[in-house]
């Protein structure tokens, strides 16, 4: 054969290969597509029952009994018991390729729900030594319900699928109980993200205060780290009429709050990425004339840049010991670290922002503001690829101001979302996997 004639037959072959990829990959989601629709019901009444009854971090046991009862109906191997209460399935495809994780979190708030549901929780507990109710109000109940849709449309096309799917159903997301470890971390801790090996992780959240029908995502930093602090001031006891006689930790303490407010608005830069210092709580004396010997206070960090992070954690320490030293009292400053960053790998993300384009449609998919919310998400992107996004849940035509936020007796979600919650979740797992059979890989941050 000549060279031009095999040029010419090998460009046609690699066309014809490269159309039949294309529409191969069209055909199966549309499959996927059309069985999401017929699960709509289905996963409406999941969320329900999970929002009737939940359950605090680390104590997820019903949710978690239900979980892998379904997974086990679809014929995965599941884990029971992983980081306290979390539920591993693995779904393996009929092809070889990646292995891509999928996560939702399980776990309820303390929080008195006061929307009129028909599904209202009327569960009560007691948190932190004082009686409360427990409320999904974060959305917790929809990622596991959109999840376990997820684990049965691919699994009613395992056989097409090229490549593994690890779904990870994680407990403790909003931080495990005083003295236990929990959440992302303890998952990862106990190897979630080994045996097989994941690749890349993909999750995403309910935002009751985004249309239906819109996705939002960033690129790199998205959600803050958070740490938190504590901070005692101690001083000399005296009577109040004679303060001369005593070091006031009182009047230190005011003074140590306001400096921290310096830290963001002095000496961070700000032009780069946001930042917050709050004081959440404080506490000192018992009678209006006694000087009290020590106040005692908390509060919440909330960082995009790990230098950043370093200079709020310096200041807070020289502060609050050299306001206090000033004062003749003493300063005792705690920091604890928490969460990292949620960091969504930007060349993942570039690869992967069209399927949701073409799930969702180009004008439904939007570049959000990083927010100074947490997530533990990021747990598992410092160890491999993640991209996070956010699910739009608010009824269309409802404004910003009228629906509740997050973390409120009010919050609730227009469940009309759920359908693009598991297409976008699909979508996202089969191109990766067709792409990532196509030599394109993606690296960490």
């Amino acid at each position: 054969m000549n060279k031009p004639l095999l040029y010419a037959t090998s460009f046609l072959l690699g066309n014809c290969l490269t159309y039949h990829a294309v529409a191969q990959s069209a055909t199966l989601n549309a499959r996927m597509d059309k069985t999401a629709e017929s699960l709509e019901k289905k996963v409406v009444s999941w969320r329900r029952d999970f929002h009737q009854h939940p359950e605090l971090g680390n104590r997820e046991f019903q949710t978690a009994a239900k979980i892998a009862a379904h997974l086990q109906s679809l014929g995965m191997e599941v884990k029971t018991g992983v980081g306290k209460t979390g539920v591993v399935g693995l779904l393996k495809g009929g092809k070889p390729g990646p292995v891509v994780a999928l996560r939702a979190d399980m776990d309820g708030l303390p929080v008195t729900e006061r929307v009129d549901l028909p599904f209202k929780s009327e569960v009560r507990t007691e948190y932190n030594g004082q009686q409360t109710g427990v409320m999904h109000a974060c959305g917790h109940d929809t990622h596991v319900a959109i999840l376990m849709g997820v684990a049965e449309v691919l699994t009613s096309v395992k056989n097409d699928l090229k490549g593994t799917v690890k779904f990870i159903f994680q407990p403790a997301e909003e931080g495990a109980p005083e003295g236990e470890e929990g959440g992302a971390y303890l998952m990862v801790k106990e190897g979630v993200l080994e045996s097989p090996k994941v690749d890349a992780i993909f999750g995403l959240h309910i935002n009751s205060q985004t249309e239906v029908g819109t996705i939002k995502y960033r690129p790199g930093a998205t959600m803050a780290a958070v740490d938190s602090y504590a901070i005692k001031i101690k001083g000399k006891q005296t009577h109040g009429a004679a303060p001369w006689s005593g070091v006031d930790p009182i009047v230190t303490s005011a003074q140590v709050v306001m400096g921290l407010q310096t830290i963001v608005s002095r000496n961070l830069p700000l032009t780069e990425n946001a930042a917050v210092v709050t004081v959440g709580a404080i506490h000192g004396g018992i009678r209006q004339n006694i000087i009290p010997e020590e106040v005692n206070m908390i509060g919440t960090i909330r960082s995009l840049d790990v230098e950043m992070q370093k200079t709020i954690h310096r200041r807070i320490n020289e502060i609050a010991t050299n306001i206090a030293e000033s004062a003749g009292a003493k300063a005792d400053v705690k920091i604890d670290v928490m969460y990292p960053v949620t960091y969504n790998d930007p060349k993942l993300t570039d690869q992967m922002v069209p399927s949701l384009e073409a799930v969702a449609g180009k004008n439904n998919v939007k570049i959000t503001p990083a927010q100074t919310g947490a997530e533990d998400f990021s747990f598992y992107q410092q160890k491999v690829p993640g991209f996070f996004y956010f699910l739009g849940g608010m009824t269309k035509g409802k404004k910003v101001e009228e629906a509740a936020p997050h973390h409120t007796p009010d919050f609730q979600i227009d469940e009309s979302c759920f359908v693009l919650g598991m297409k976008s979740l699909c979508h996202l797992t089969v191109d990766y996997m067709d792409q990532f059979g196509k030599g394109l890989a993606v690296s960490g941050k």
